[in-house]
C-alpha cells in the first residue's frame, strides 16, 4: 500500500480548476475567448478524421493526411464521421457564464 495520501475527488477537482485558471491567466485566456473558441468548434464540426485524430471540416484546402491517403487510393469518404448522436445542449450557444465554476474568484494565499 502506498504511504501517499488519498486525494479525494473533490480535492484533485479544485486542485485542477486553480491549475486550469493559473494557465489561462499565464497566457491570456479569458473566458470569453475560451466561449468564443468553443462555439467556433461547434459551428465548425469535422466531417473527416483519421485514426491519429487529424480532422478536416471540409473547408478550404484539403489537408496534406487527407489527401495522401487520397493519392493512395483510400476514398475520403473511408474517413468520413458518422453523424454523432445530439448531446443535450450541444447545440446551443456557448456562454461564458457556463464557465462560472472555473472563474469564480480565486482564493488569495
Amino acid at each position: 500500500m502506498s504511504t501517499k495520501a488519498k486525494v479525494s475527488d473533490g480535492e484533485a477537482r479544485d486542485r485542477l480548476i486553480i491549475w486550469i485558471r493559473r494557465r489561462m491567466e499565464e497566457f491570456g485566456i479569458t473566458p470569453q475567448a475560451l466561449a468564443d473558441s468553443i462555439q467556433q468548434d461547434l459551428s465548425q464540426r469535422p466531417i473527416y478524421r483519421d485514426a491519429r485524430g487529424n480532422e478536416w471540416n471540409g473547408e478550404g484546402d484539403m489537408p496534406d493526411w487527407l489527401r495522401a491517403a487520397k493519392n493512395a487510393g483510400v476514398s475520403p469518404d473511408f474517413f468520413r464521421i458518422e453523424a454523432e448522436p445530439q448531446i443535450a445542449g450541444a447545440g446551443s450557444k456557448a456562454s461564458p457564464r457556463q464557465l462560472d465554476l472555473l472563474f469564480e474568484p480565486m482564493p488569495q494565499r
